[in-house]
């Protein structure tokens, strides 16, 4: 669902820190990085409110708030940064301090990014259909192809339906998370396609960050890029995003699902540029995003 404000919030892990809670509003600096910005009472917003938020966010009322940027009518209305506690894909960087160019761990938000890219991989034609078996785009795995996971289709890895037995919903920490032991292996795809089959495709949704890792596979297979090449060329340089990384969890093997690091603004142009299709294409079901 589309909102007629877009609003990104970036936290990170929590721990009380004294700091000056003075906060008065002002309109975001106009950059050379293709944001266009507003004045907030322009936008409709009452900036009294949001100046109220602010210094909530400062006085630590909510958990690590890195930023919170606003935008309305294509327009970034509100920018403002606040020092917390980082870290960077786990690894904890200390409390520090944010701004504009810092880059945060987006974590999930990297799926996003790889289903973009997927849909990207299908208008070039690289992928037929979103409906072929995986295995028709996995050559170098073919070993781990059975009767019972033949029919999981790339729609079935989009919409987290694969019905390969997944568990994420113990802590990251632990051993029985699949994630964590995914990411542990040394071939994260292998792992994922090795995985037993406990339901026809399409039957069930369970959250399963596998299957990005095998989407980010087939992108590999069908363009010669790993995802974090093929995002690079083909969305973040047209959106102007210049500065990023996306971890590795083994040296072949970009974290598909969790390991992409952006700025702010650079993941609020990701919002604007589904905000624009959405409107330029209103016959878009609901949950195309």
């Amino acid at each position: 669902m589309i909102l007629p404000a877009i609003a990104f919030w970036l936290t990170g892990c929590s721990q009380n820190h004294f700091h000056d809670t003075y906060y008065h509003y002002e309109m975001p600096r106009q950059l050379s990085d293709g944001i266009a910005v507003d004045g907030i009472d322009r936008a409709g917003i009452d900036s009294n409110r949001i100046a109220s938020l602010s210094r909530l966010i400062l006085a630590d009322s909510f958990p690590n708030i890195h930023s919170l940027l606003i935008a309305r009518n294509d327009k970034l209305v509100y920018e403002n940064y606040f020092p917390g506690e980082d870290e960077n894909w786990g690894f904890h960087l200390g409390y520090a301090v944010h701004q504009a160019n810092t880059l945060h761990d987006v974590r999930s938000i990297s799926k996003s990014i790889v289903s973009a890219c997927i849909g990207i991989a299908l208008m070039q034609k690289k992928i037929k259909n979103i409906d072929d078996p995986i295995f028709d785009y996995l050559p170098r795995y073919l070993q781990y192809k059975t009767e019972f996971n033949s029919h999981i289709t790339i729609r079935h890895l989009l919409t987290m339906s694969s019905g390969i037995r997944w568990n994420e919903d113990n802590p990251h920490q632990e051993s029985m998370n699949s994630e964590t032991q995914m990411e542990k292996s040394s071939d994260p795809v292998a792992y994922t396609l090795a995985l037993p089959q406990m339901e026809k495709p399409g039957m069930r949704w369970q959250y399963n960050s596998g299957g990005v890792q095998v989407l980010a596979a087939i992108i590999k297979q069908v363009s010669g890029d790993d995802i974090d090449q093929f995002a690079d060329r083909y969305l973040f340089t047209p959106l102007g995003i210049k500065s990023f990384q996306w971890i590795k969890s083994q040296p072949d093997f970009p974290a598909a699902a969790s390991g992409l690091r952006l700025s702010s603004r650079d993941l609020l142009k990701i919002g604007l540029l589904y905000n624009t299709e959405r409107k330029t294409n209103p016959s878009l079901p609901v949950d195309w995003m």
